[in-house]
This record gives C-alpha cells, sequence and structure tokens, in this order.
C-alpha cells in the first residue's frame, strides 16, 4: 500500500527536480493495483501530458518495471514488440515510469510527462528516491 502522504512526498519531490531543471511536469502516482492515488499538474505543464503521466505510472504498475525497460523490450524485433497496442492503448514504452517498491514489493509507481523523455526520466528517478 502506498499512502496519499507517501504520494505527495513523491510529488513534492518530483517538483522540486522539474524546478531545477527549469521544465514544469505532470506527476502521476498510483497504488499497486493501477488505481490513482494522486496527480498533480504544475503551472504550464502540457495538457496533453496528464493522460501521458498517468499511463506511465499504471505501465510501470502494471507491469512492475520501469517505463524505461520496458521500451528497450518493445522494440521492432523485441520479444515485446507491439505491447504498447494493448490494455486499450494505454501501455507507455518511453522513459518516465518507475515502479515504487516497499520491501521487494510493488506498492505502486510514479508517472512523469512534460518534457523530453530524458528529463520526464530524471523527474521520475528523483520522484522514486524521494519514496
Amino acid at each position: 500500500m502506498i499512502t496519499l502522504e507517501e504520494a505527495r512526498s513523491i510529488i513534492s519531490a518530483a517538483e522540486e527536480k522539474a524546478k531545477e531543471i527549469g521544465q514544469p511536469m505532470n506527476v502521476a502516482v498510483v497504488d499497486a493495483g493501477t488505481n490513482l492515488k494522486a496527480f498533480h499538474r504544475m503551472e504550464d505543464a502540457w495538457l496533453g501530458s496528464i493522460d501521458i503521466a498517468i499511463n506511465k505510472a499504471f505501465t510501470a504498475a502494471s507491469f512492475k518495471l520501469s517505463t524505461q525497460e520496458l521500451a528497450e523490450m518493445a522494440q521492432p524485433g523485441q520479444p515485446l514488440f507491439g505491447i504498447h497496442t494493448t490494455n486499450a492503448g494505454r501501455v507507455v514504452v518511453f522513459a518516465g515510469g518507475i515502479p515504487l517498491e516497499r520491501d521487494g514489493e510493488v506498492v505502486g509507481a510514479v508517472g512523469v510527462s512534460g518534457g523530453t523523455v530524458n528529463q520526464d526520466q530524471q523527474v521520475a528517478e528523483a520522484s522514486a528516491a524521494a519514496f
């Protein structure tokens, strides 16, 4: 289980990192069942990235892998090519989603979107580290 207090802490760390790199972000935290626990859209963060952030968190929690790791396995010729077309198109196969673990068990995930893939990953890593 991930608490609302923990989700807020994760979002706070994400916002801090996003401000540091100068890129407003959308940040989503889901529980182990992929249910949205908390969401935050920074001022001027892209509207089109709201769903992407939520879906990155969904993907990371669903597959218990970062979306960056999943992306490598989803390339043409790789074993999970085409996985992004499943789950009503909710599976994201680029960086910015990271599972959150406690005692070796995935209890949720964070998803970040609003910048380049590298910026999204940096902010996601900073937020996950706060957990």
